[in-house]
């Protein structure tokens, strides 16, 4: 676990983290409360924060309000307050403020260790939460909300200068495979492409239905198009025996890259209108739509 320390005692900041580090944690220590928020706001790595009530310039109470406020449903973060002058502070308050738990001030080896044990739990069980509501249960790619929360972040990330390159997959006639061979047969098909779009290491999810998103963030048109051939060709090469024959089934794959001033919606919309261009085109291919909205069957 890795934890913020506020203290502005030395003495305590250095006896405190030696007992974390001993303990298999790691820690960043700080006297000034202002600078342990700015930390904790920018380092989603920690998960816990352990401060005093008597530090400057916020206060422990308004650190704990502050801490408590970032965390989230997609962040949890334990807040652990400690105080040598508990009688000074009734609990409820210090918990009200947001705070998890209280230790004496300086907390026994045997103590902390037990409390953050019980903070590792529920931090476990949180994340455990988080990737089920992420996860699309059919293919265990994350589902269409989630992919859209990475899509934003490697927005961000395009903004400074690293390539994004977005590709939309479809099954061709993917109906017609479940009004031939049942829901489950199609069930197949999807994990199918599910598995060879894992393989490739793109951030991927399913839309829904039949169709399924990759964000490739470090790749241009070119070498992203090099990875949807890939993707095309393992899918038309799939034979699946049902009902005495062989079931064989093609994907249509759009692209577009990111160019400065896209929002995700506008880039998604390129890559949609890509897709339809593959789709119009014959099915079974890759097509790629560019910031002047110009669009080319590639395959």
């Amino acid at each position: 676990m890795h934890v913020a320390l506020v203290d502005p005692s030395r003495v305590i900041r250095k006896t405190v983290s030696d007992m974390l580090i001993a303990g298999g944690h790691s820690v960043t220590a700080f006297a000034d409360s202002a600078a342990a928020l700015d930390y904790v706001t920018g380092n989603a790595a920690v998960t816990c924060v352990l401060t005093s009530l008597e530090v400057q310039p916020l206060d422990g109470l308004e650190l704990c309000w502050s801490l408590r406020a970032l965390a989230d449903d997609r962040r949890p973060l334990t807040i652990l307050a400690m105080s040598s002058a508990r009688d000074s502070r009734p609990l409820d308050e210090i918990l009200d403020s947001g705070a998890d738990d209280f230790l004496a001030k300086p907390p026994s080896a045997q103590e902390l260790y037990g409390r953050l044990r019980s903070a590792e739990r529920v931090l476990k069980l949180q994340h455990a939460l988080i990737r089920q509501a992420d996860t699309d249960h059919l293919t265990q790619l994350l589902n269409r909300g989630a992919l859209m929360r990475q899509a934003r972040a490697a927005l961000d990330a395009a903004g400074t200068g690293q390539p994004l390159t977005v590709l939309q997959i479809d099954i061709d006639h993917f109906k017609s495979i479940n009004d031939r061979y049942g829901h489950d047969v199609g069930d197949v098909v999807i994990r199918f492409v599910a598995h060879v779009l894992r393989e490739t290491g793109a951030t991927a999810g399913r839309l829904g239905g039949e169709e399924f998103a990759a964000l490739m963030p470090g790749h241009s048109l070119g070498s992203a198009a090099v990875v949807a051939h890939r993707i095309r060709s393992q899918c038309a090469a799939r034979s699946m025996p049902q009902q005495g024959a062989a079931l064989r089934f093609t994907v249509s794959i759009g692209l577009s890259e990111w160019v400065p001033g896209d929002s995700i919606e506008t880039l998604l919309k390129r890559t949609d209108v890509a897709l339809y261009a593959a789709k119009a085109g014959g099915r079974d291919r890759v097509a790629v739509t560019t910031a002047s909205l110009r669009t080319e069957c590639v395959s």
